[in-house]
């Protein structure tokens, strides 16, 4: 069975203290949503139940979502009322849910393969979807209507995020392109090229009007809304399949090697390298973060890894300037903007 383990980096060495864990999922974790409070998390990936609801203070079960017939690739929490989540399958079904009464209340048809990425937008009932068949779909949560086809995309639709503003839906491909979405003439305004490997998640920035692209090439990061390009951010050497920030401006990216690399978001500096533990009787191999999400607070974050496993990190609270210095010195070869 897939365990949930609770993880603290309280040391100055960084080192981990194994708290009481959890059975859940009985494969790996892929996907996890926080809700507005965070006091529940949402998880999904491999096994029986594929989708599950947690309390955060207790670790209780909410509720099993196991209306899927294999893995759940992604899932969204809607932050406004009515609350609702939504999932995302390998069984090519985008389903969602109520939390109150734990069943599925609107299934969307449409993807004619498995479904990657998923993303609900801030302001507006829709629910954008990314799928194996290169498209990306846009959907009316409450009527259920495909109301666009974005097609575009060569290959497989992995990373998607939306905005309130201008462009309001972003795609990354396994294609390695970027994709700028006018969604009230259902077409590209922009497509990116810059990346040479695919593009396997994106992250908008929750105050400035930029945003983020992961790929094993590197990190890039972009001027909205004409997608305009700013600076690399360097320093890992594995495929990243994670990205989150916190208000701190400290952005977090998650690689297959089990590496966590902590970047200032202004600077692109790497400042922290913190490596997780494989969960016992797992192979080295299976260290690789998935997914990962900071809470409300910005202080923890929870990652979701290919050993089973959520973990959860919080701030070491011994930290100083002289504990963990910061040598930072600007690159020569980056323009300056």
């Amino acid at each position: 069975r897939g365990v949930v383990r609770i993880w603290a980096c309280d040391h100055p060495d960084q080192r981990m203290k194994k708290e009481e864990p959890y059975y859940m999922l009985g494969g790996k974790v892929l996907d996890l949503a926080w809700n507005g409070e965070s006091n529940r998390l949402a998880v999904v990936g491999e096994g029986q139940p594929p989708a599950k609801v947690i309390m955060w203070d207790s670790g209780n079960s909410v509720g099993d979502m196991s209306g899927h017939t294999k893995k759940v690739n992604a899932v969204a929490f809607r932050q406004s009322r009515p609350f609702r989540i939504a999932t995302a399958g390998e069984d090519k079904m985008v389903r969602c849910w109520d939390l109150e009464y734990n069943r599925v209340i609107r299934d969307y048809h449409g993807h004619l393969s498995g479904v990657y990425s998923l993303s609900l937008h801030p302001t507006l009932d829709l629910l954008c979807t990314g799928g194996r068949d290169s498209v990306v779909r846009v959907w009316d949560i409450r009527t259920k209507a495909n109301v666009h086809t974005l097609t575009g995309h060569n290959q497989t639709v992995v990373g998607l995020a939306t905005q309130a503003l201008e462009p309001q839906v972003i795609s990354g491909s396994m294609d390695s392109t970027i994709r700028l979405w006018d969604l009230v003439a259902g077409r590209a305004s922009a497509v990116l090229t810059n990346h040479k490997k695919a593009v396997r998640s994106l992250l908008v920035h929750p105050t400035e009007y930029t945003f983020c692209s992961a790929s094993a090439d590197n990190l890039k990061k972009w001027k909205c809304p004409e997608g305009k390009f700013l600076h690399n951010i360097t320093g890992h050497n594995s495929i990243i399949n994670a990205l989150a920030i916190n208000q701190d401006n400290v952005m977090v990216a998650g690689g297959d090697n089990g590496k966590l690399h902590l970047y200032d978001w202004k600077t692109g500096y790497n400042f922290q390298t913190p490596e997780t533990v494989a969960q016992p009787g797992s192979l080295e191999s299976e260290r690789g973060i998935y997914c990962a999400a900071f809470d409300q607070s910005g202080s923890r974050l929870i990652t979701g890894e290919a050993d089973k496993t959520v973990k959860i990190w919080k701030e070491d609270p011994e930290a100083t300037a002289e504990t963990h210095p910061v040598n930072y010195e600007p690159p020569r070869e980056r323009k300056r903007y």
